[in-house]
């Protein structure tokens, strides 16, 4: 018993320690550098650390320090005016993004907190695969659409998808400045080996058939984007995960996570 309320005594004082040392750091008399301080406006240019994913949420309910984290990416956006709907679609806080540091097939509308969890996963995962496995920035991302007001998959019943708040958006290619394209439909799978030649000369049963494909710069690159968007988004939805995903990536914000 005396060891029990030993332990509990040392456990409050640690509590108060650590309570301690975040006021100190809130109110600003311990300084502690910005990307380690919690309460300090999320950075999307500092190089991402285990506070990122908490200072990103934060930005759900504070939709003025949303817009502000948005402006200084240097985005080009407009911010667009609040819309519900009698069947539960629409947002609170959206903006409808032009360009980011990439430029889009055609402009979208996304909520703000997704929004900069696409900056941040081009800046730090996007064009960092880009330059390694083609030695040149994206300078296009193809997607499908990001808002619509639709149940998961589009059933006539469930529940509604996360397009239907503008809080996911679907990929289906990057381009380069030299013409280069990648494609979740082409890409994502390293091409078949082309049949063997038959005993006859004619087109015969492939060697090795079922044995591994060796990857390509284009598929390895797609797999690093994927995983590089689990880094920021809550759900991660590729051709690994479904047929009805086989061309795209699912990038959300949402309530849970998963990273297929």
């Amino acid at each position: 018993m005396p060891a029990m309320r030993a332990s509990t005594v040392l456990g409050l004082c640690l509590l108060a320690g650590v309570a301690g040392l975040g006021v100190a750091v809130r109110s600003g008399r311990l300084a502690v550098p910005d990307a380690w301080n919690p309460w300090a406006p999320l950075s999307v240019d500092a190089a991402p650390n285990p506070l990122t994913r908490w200072k990103l949420a934060r930005l759900s309910s504070d939709p003025a320090a949303c817009r502000a984290v948005l402006e200084g990416s240097g985005a080009r956006f407009s911010p667009v005016e609040p819309q519900r709907t009698d069947s539960g679609c629409g947002w609170d806080d959206a903006v409808r993004i032009r360009a980011t540091g990439v430029a889009y097939s055609q402009p979208f509308v996304l909520s703000c907190p997704a929004a900069v969890s696409l900056v941040l996963w081009e800046r730090h995962a996007l064009q960092p695969a880009a330059r390694a496995h083609f030695g040149a920035p994206v300078t296009r991302i193809d997607h499908l659409g990001s808002y619509a007001c639709r149940n998961v998959y589009g059933r006539a019943e469930g529940s509604r998808s996360r397009h239907a708040t503008a809080d996911a958006l679907d990929i289906a290619g990057f381009r380069w400045a030299d013409g280069r394209q990648v494609t979740l439909l082409r890409d994502w799978a390293a091409p078949a080996p082309p049949p063997a030649p038959g005993a006859d000369g004619g087109a015969g049963t492939a060697r090795g058939a079922g044995a591994a494909r060796p990857p390509t710069a284009a598929s390895r690159f797609l797999q690093d984007a994927r995983d590089g968007a689990c880094r920021f988004f809550d759900g991660v939805l590729g051709p690994d995960y479904n047929a009805a995903h086989r061309d795209h990536f699912h990038l959300d914000r949402g309530p849970y996570r998963v990273c297929r």
